[in-house]
């Protein structure tokens, strides 16, 4: 295979690198650093990279390099933390800093012709630094506080640099990631849209047989592509079925319907269900508990849809990598469980389905270009991410359908604003952009009547991959429109606030 293993020493960033390798068309999978051998080798590798971390390589039970990885023979390349566990390894010396490097950084090339020309201007992030090169090792670029910024290895192909070429900060960084991947370890630049639906069409084709398969759709670009591959793959085997939960967004229901029928031409069933899912949250406003009770309603609701359709055993789910890393699946990654996503962390033990996720190890972006070359409309493949709890993770507190109804309203007053202005859709300026509806009352004036109503947010994102994202500078006058609107036509919002937090160190949703 044309693939790199990437192994995640516990960096904020590992993600990142796996985004970077991938846009360069080139497969790659994220490991945990002390992954099975055969786990990590199942995909044939052609090359190692190993990410940063917060520890040092001399803490006790700190992560290291398995022998078997140093055995290959294959090409590696140490990322901050990564670099100093190879020096580490191999014989060299680490030691604390006198001096954190955290930020921009200037770094100097010393040996010629090398990718290094192209950057100057680095982002750091590390206390440790190398201070004896292992033998075979010669310095490639030196730092104001690091004589090894960058080292190598040209004749076992061992590189290790001490910033992060993977994150935006440094410039021209992916393209030290993609002369790593394709000029020395010698990958194809072979993962392509179509590639991925290729791949995705065997596996699915070898998974379900001939049986038939449900498909959970909520009208959102996860459940969509997701949707439109597996029908690629099996046709008229696949039902799609969509529930209105009461908690979609202003004429969710519609759209779907519309976009399923006219655009995929696969079957939808469409199961009226509100007053159940609003039935089940009263009272209740805890979060994760919130998204339990939607995904065991949602698996109950299929559950009783599989009977009238044969009952399939297979369900199809809009699963993507962020949902995975964000929900802490143990088999992929070693980051803590930030929130449980419905589809991945919240499901009923005893569901009586086995799960297709076409898209489980896919970064958004990359989804986006799959929906396209499977030949979905524009306006469903770059549609506003949509939570599959829906509003039950924008409405904070208790959902009450009149909660429920006030968020739902200013909700469509934000969209309807943004899309005048051309910040919505492909090549927006925005990535997503919703309301959110805060447990939170404030005294306000309307006329000459003193009100104590509830407080809503704004929040706008951008971002590539959703893994990080930067909240969006929207215009001070588009800010004021939409904060009028909603407190002069929604019922029970008297002020509007805008959340200029990035991610990390919040999420893009609320809950």
């Amino acid at each position: 295979m044309n693939s790199i293993a990437i192994l995640d020493f516990g960096s904020q960033y590992a993600q990142i690198i796996a985004r970077r390798i991938r846009e360069v068309n080139v497969y790659c999978e994220l490991f945990p650093w002390d992954a099975p051998q055969e786990k990590i080798l199942s995909i044939k590798p052609k090359g190692f990279i190993l990410s940063g971390g917060p520890k040092s390589v001399y803490e006790e039970n700190a992560p290291y390099i398995q022998k078997f990885i140093l055995e290959s023979g294959l090409p590696i390349f140490g990322i901050c933390y990564g670099m100093q566990a190879l020096t580490h390894a191999l014989g060299g010396e680490v030691n604390p800093s006198n001096e954190r490097e955290f930020g921009f950084a200037e770094i100097e090339p010393l040996v010629p012709n090398t990718m290094l020309d192209a950057i100057s201007k680095v982002w750091m992030s590390h206390g440790d630094k190398v201070t004896r090169l292992p033998q075979g090792f010669v310095p490639l670029a030196k730092s104001g506080n690091s004589p090894y910024a960058a080292i190598g290895d040209l004749q076992r192909k061992y590189f290790g640099v001490q910033f992060h070429p993977e994150v935006n900060h440094t410039p021209n960084g992916i393209e030290l990631l993609k002369h790593f991947a394709i000029d020395i370890c010698g990958a194809k630049p072979e993962w392509t849209p179509a590639s991925i639906i290729d791949e995705s069409v065997k596996r699915i084709q070898a998974q379900v047989g001939d049986q038939r398969v449900l498909a959970a759709v909520s009208g959102g670009v996860d459940s969509s592509v997701a949707a439109a591959l597996v029908h690629k793959a099996i046709g008229d085997q696949l039902v799609c079925v969509f529930v209105d939960t009461g908690l979609l967004r202003h004429n969710e229901g519609e759209q779907v319907a519309s976009a399923f029928r006219g655009g995929l031409g696969a079957e939808l069933i469409t199961v009226e269900a509100s007053a159940d899912f609003l039935g089940a949250l009263a009272g209740i406003t805890d979060p994760e508990q919130k998204r339990k009770i939607v995904g065991e309603k949602f698996i109950r609701i299929f559950e009783q849809q599989a009977k009238n359709v044969g009952q399939p055993k297979f369900l199809v789910q809009g699963t993507i990598y962020p949902d995975v890393v964000e929900s802490s699946a143990p088999d992929r990654n070693k980051a803590d469980k930030i929130k449980t996503h419905h589809n991945v962390g919240g499901l009923p033990k005893d569901m009586q389905f086995e799960l297709v996720e076409p898209l489980r190890y896919l970064f958004k972006d990359e989804v986006r270009l799959v929906g396209e070359a499977l030949g979905l409309s524009e306006s469903l493949v770059w549609r506003q991410p949509f939570p599959g709890p829906g509003l039950t993770v924008r409405c904070l507190g208790e959902c009450t359908p009149e909660r429920v109804s006030r968020l739902r309203a200013a909700d469509a007053i934000l969209l309807e604003e943004l899309s005048k202005e051309g910040f919505l859709g492909k090549g927006a300026k925005t990535s997503q952009a919703f309301m959110v509806l805060l447990p939170v009352k404030s005294v306000g004036v309307m006329g000459d009547y003193r009100t104590y109503q509830e407080a809503a947010a704004i929040r706008a994102v951008v971002t590539d991959d959703f893994m990080t994202a930067d909240w969006a500078r929207l215009p001070y006058d588009l800010l004021a429109k939409v904060s009028s609107r909603v407190v002069n036509e929604v019922d029970g919002i008297n002020r509007v606030v805008y959340d200029v937090t990035s991610k990390p160190p919040a999420t893009i949703e609320w809950e």
